[in-house]
């Protein structure tokens, strides 16, 4: 089946908002045995939507179009969509109480404008949205079923999942299969030497990579039909790339952390320097983080290193603030303060000053302390400010998900 997305707005195309609809849509499709056959943003012009609704639907069995279906005058999408079905708008009595619902329920009146959400192509099959004003709306355009969803991603992504995927499903074939491999620490053509040969060339599972930086995410798709074969090849590359595998399918770098640390009942405390409480963000972001991780310190300042952590001002002096030395001695003080099985400190150059010849712009120490001792690692991170604090987060998480794993 010949899927296309259309992504209308002129926040799209001037770079202001990044088009997260359409990478969502894309996905989501392929789980259910369809693929992208083609996207196209337009601008907030009811002549260039109808132009590209006419398009796709020329070319396509069906087109998801996202954005226009707000208040405002400049939201065109119903309009552009009744005009490329050749049918008036009309109000929709089902539109229009679901509207009053809404704003009921969040103790809001009406207002006027909103009226215009009501408004959709006569004949059409409305597309429940129970997060938002504006009901999607589904027409026959020139053999193709169009659906138009609102341009907000919580709401797009929820009607997509409740209406329109179901609907697509009773028409499409047994879905393809995924399986999606997350690794970090190892450069994607190493990954690719690593899995050479791991499937021969008339292999019907196919195998693909995704840079989601700082992660790469390998990834292998075949038919229904191959299931098995699929699950076999997926075994061996787990194989080839274990000791850079952290996490599977719809896992993370934080949910495998926090169900490892709920596992072993360890409990944790930080000391951020150069990450500025990225690696405590992470960590509590996930839910239940409260049964293990006690407390945070970002100690950017030397003096706050000193002040809250006891680090000795002359081990700073002699040997720097970023140092493994410093780094060490923040581990132990923050573990002693907090009084935690394990703590983690992060202190570096992110950039884009502070650099010397012998610590550039990306040197970072981590350095981790249990109750047998603390050690220090120096890593030479490449990139601008962001790049680095991001990459520094991501490899002390991964230190404690390695750490975890020793423990029995």
């Amino acid at each position: 089946m010949r899927v296309s997305v259309l992504s209308i707005g002129d926040e799209l195309l001037s770079g202001e908002v990044v088009d997260t609809n359409a990478a969502h849509i894309a996905d989501r499709l392929y789980e259910t045995g369809a693929r992208v056959f083609r996207h196209v943003t337009v601008p907030d012009d009811e002549d260039a939507i109808v132009e590209a609704i006419l398009e796709l639907a020329g070319a396509s069995d069906a087109v998801i179009a996202t954005g226009g279906l707000g208040p405002t005058p400049d939201d065109y999408t119903a309009q552009a969509a009744a005009r490329a079905a050749g049918v008036p708008l009309e109000l929709s009595q089902e539109a229009l109480d679901h509207l009053a619902r809404f704003e009921e329920r969040i103790a809001r009146p009406l207002h006027p404008s909103n009226r215009r959400q009501a408004l959709v192509p006569r004949g059409c099959r409305l597309i429940p949205n129970p997060l938002g004003t504006a009901c999607g709306f589904t027409v026959e355009i020139g053999g193709a079923e169009v659906s138009f969803l609102p341009g907000v991603p919580f709401e797009m992504e929820r009607m997509l999942a409740d209406t329109v995927l179901p609907e697509l499903g009773k028409r499409l074939p047994a879905p393809w299969r995924r399986v999606t491999l997350k690794v970090f620490g190892i450069p994607e053509a190493a990954i690719a030497e690593r899995l050479e040969g791991a499937l021969s060339d008339d292999s019907p599972v196919q195998l693909a990579y995704c840079v989601k930086y700082p992660e790469i995410h390998v990834i292998l798709r075949a038919a229904a039909a191959d299931a098995t074969l699929l699950e076999k090849t997926a075994a061996a590359v787990r194989e080839r790339l274990a000791a850079f595998l952290f996490a599977e399918d719809g896992d993370t770098m934080d949910s495998v952390l926090a169900r490892l640390f709920r596992e072993k009942q360890v409990t944790l405390s930080l000391a951020e320097s150069c990450t500025g409480g990225m690696i405590a963000s992470r960590i509590t972001a996930m839910a239940g983080s409260s049964a293990y991780f006690l407390e945070g310190n970002v100690t950017y300042s030397n003096e706050a290193k000193t002040r809250m952590l006891g680090v000795p001002a002359e081990l700073i002096e002699q040997h720097g603030a970023v140092s493994a030395e410093t780094a060490r001695a923040m581990a132990e003080g923050a573990r002693k303060a907090a009084g935690s099985d394990l703590a983690v400190s992060v202190t570096g150059i992110a950039g884009p000053d502070g650099g010397t010849t012998e610590k550039p712009v990306g040197t970072v120490y981590i350095g981790i302390a249990d109750a047998a001792g603390c050690r220090a690692e120096r890593f030479n991170f490449q990139g601008d400010r962001t790049r680095v604090r991001s990459i520094t987060t991501f490899t002390a998480l991964d230190w404690l998900r390695k750490y975890l794993l020793t423990l029995h």
